[in-house]
């Protein structure tokens, strides 16, 4: 639970300004604010304050008599105390996280699943076309088979067709240079 300035002050017994100093430190994603506007200590800030302001209190202890180095010695206790909370709360944030992740496996799983049905229906599906189409370029065979014969008087008419047209080019007047240049008659119908 975040705590105010003062209060951490208190439970540490230094002064507010000695708190506020190193909270000014802080980086800015450990900084926080209630509604209010007050500075409150997160638990990680509280923790990152606490090993600053216990190293001078360490070396001013061991200097000091035995009384003063219980006293670090309880305040080491809280700071465990803290950090097995905030070990707890990490734990706790990452189940959440995994049971998330587990969700979200789950889901691209079955979108998997699905994509892969839609698949095999469509490859059914072509092999069903393919052989249509097969049977029907079978049937299709055959009848040109059929109309062979026919297809070759096709061929002689559309040949006798292309002499005719060969034989409608005229020759057109000189141009500028007095080169005489053949032209084919064109229809405006044979432009389309």
């Amino acid at each position: 639970m975040p705590k105010t300035i003062r209060e951490l002050a208190d439970e540490l017994k230094v002064s507010k300004q000695t708190i506020q100093y190193h909270y000014q430190r802080l980086p800015t994603k450990n900084r926080q604010k209630d509604s209010q506007g007050t500075n409150m200590i997160s638990l990680t800030a509280e923790r990152i304050i606490r090993d600053k302001i216990a190293k001078p209190l360490v070396a001013n202890t061991q200097q000091t008599d035995s009384k003063k180095v219980t006293k670090t010695s309880k305040e080491n206790n809280e700071l465990i105390a803290t950090l097995r909370r905030e070990i707890e709360d990490l734990k706790s944030q990452r189940d959440k996280q995994l049971a998330t992740k587990d969700r979200q496996i789950d889901h691209l799983t079955k979108l998997v699943d699905q994509q892969q049905q839609l698949q095999l229906a469509t490859v059914a599906d072509n092999r069903r076309l393919k052989d249509h189409v097969q049977k029907l370029s079978g049937q299709l065979t055959q009848k040109t088979n059929d109309n062979l014969s026919t297809g070759n008087d096709l061929f002689n008419i559309q040949d006798k067709k292309s002499k005719i047209a060969k034989q409608k080019i005229v020759k057109s007047g000189s141009n500028k240079d007095g080169i005489h240049t053949n032209r084919a008659i064109k229809r405006w119908w044979k432009f389309w």
